[in-house]
């Protein structure tokens, strides 16, 4: 961790956990390093920006093969995900380099109070905090998905979305691109999970295009996601800033990873011959 991330040992287990388990682990486990004084704010914000990931059962399963009933294109898009948020890693490893701080004194008092250690006559306290921690957590997830779910179903049926859609689609029509992707594009920028059915359920001999989006989304997180990660670091002294850059370029990266080895490999080219 430290010579790729400019990271501490202990940052690996929210590496980790964050490719694994997938949104918005990685931003918990960060955040409980800040509130436990783990890791200092510069490391901690670092770990944001990379370690908040889609899990391989979401892309490879739910993606992969439910959505775009593939499993090799479930493998090649958690591979691109991969590949960027580790480049990001790389690139955020500069992060507030020359202003490290560490120790208690930049730990909110709050936070210093709430610090607990860990024996076995506490043993089912902790059980009990780590339940409670996780059923709020999986509701919390589950909440934001039905709220967002509605936003776009009123965005549909008031027509904004059509709107949207024909304002950009001369943008789409210049680059050679389906305008039947924009609706897909703006419902993922919202929640990636109904943007990214609705892009993989889009006809399109040039299948490639379908899989750059859908890893752009999954890279992003979209709005839905973004908001979790705000509620969970909004109890620490850690700034979002890193975490929204990081996303944005995680998105790109993503896409960018896509296209090269589709480009590079043939059997991960599913392009239809005309």
């Amino acid at each position: 961790m430290k010579p790729f991330f400019n990271i501490r040992g202990e940052g690996a287990f929210a590496f980790v956990m964050g490719i694994i388990s997938g949104y918005p682990v990685g931003a918990k486990i960060a955040s409980h390093f800040r509130q436990n004084n783990i890791c200092s704010q510069e490391e901690c914000e670092r770990l944001l920006s990379f370690t908040n990931n889609s899990g391989p059962l979401f892309i490879i399963g739910t993606v992969g093969i439910l959505m775009f009933r593939n499993t090799t294109i479930g493998i090649l898009l958690f591979v691109s995900h991969l590949l960027g948020c580790i480049t990001v890693g790389l690139l955020f490893r500069n992060w507030k380099k020359h202003s490290q701080t560490f120790g208690s004194k930049s730990l909110p008092s709050s936070i210093e109070q709430n610090k607990k250690s860990a024996c076995f006559s506490n043993l089912g306290e902790i059980l009990a905090e780590s339940i409670t921690s996780s059923i709020s957590t999986i509701l919390l997830i589950g909440g934001f998905v039905v709220i967002f779910s509605s936003i776009i179903s009123i965005f549909q049926a008031s027509g904004l979305l059509h709107t949207f859609s024909f304002i950009l689609q001369p943008v789409f029509n210049f680059l050679h691109i389906d305008s039947s992707f924009i609706q897909g594009l703006l419902t993922g920028f919202l929640e990636i999970t109904n943007g990214i059915n609705h892009i993989s359920s889009i006809a399109c001999k040039k299948i490639s295009f379908n899989i750059i989006f859908t890893s752009f989304l999954l890279g992003f997180g979209g709005i839905s996601i973004f908001l979790q990660v705000w509620s969970i670091t909004s109890k620490t002294d850690l700034s979002i800033k890193p975490y929204v850059y990081g996303k944005i370029l995680h998105g790109f990266l993503s896409a960018f990873y896509s296209y090269l080895l589709m480009s590079v490999f043939p059997f991960f080219n599913f392009d239809l011959i005309s």
